[in-house]
């Protein structure tokens, strides 16, 4: 069992930058992959970045350049730093860790204003 629980999101002019922080806590030796997914209104889910055991990353293409995906060094703290925000990046963002399951996190909202 994973337990995520996510923080930092809120209301941001465009261009601005937010970090959002994700704690992992429970079975965190059975995680492969660590990611950042986000559920646009009207929208369904979407990868935003995720980061593998080992430290590789990979990032959805409208997110290269302007997110950065980290962890900490106990493995048990996912960042997310997005910079030069777009009202289209409006959505919740759910942290999600992968075992032989997906963990979801509870969810934060981030709202970019134009």
């Amino acid at each position: 069992q994973v337990q995520l629980v996510e923080s930092g999101g809120g209301l941001v002019q465009a261009g601005g930058s937010l970090r959002l922080s994700c704690v992992a806590s429970g079975s965190l030796f059975s995680i492969d992959v660590m990611g950042w997914y986000r559920q646009r209104p009207g929208k369904q889910r979407e990868l935003v970045a995720r980061i593998f055991r080992g430290g590789l990353t990979n990032y959805a293409d409208t997110m290269k350049g302007r997110f950065t995906i980290s962890e900490n060094n106990a493995k048990d703290t996912v960042y997310l730093q997005m910079d030069s925000l777009k009202p289209e990046d409006t959505a919740i963002y759910y942290c999600n860790a992968y075992t032989s399951v997906d963990y979801w996190g509870q969810g934060t909202q981030v709202t970019v204003s134009s």
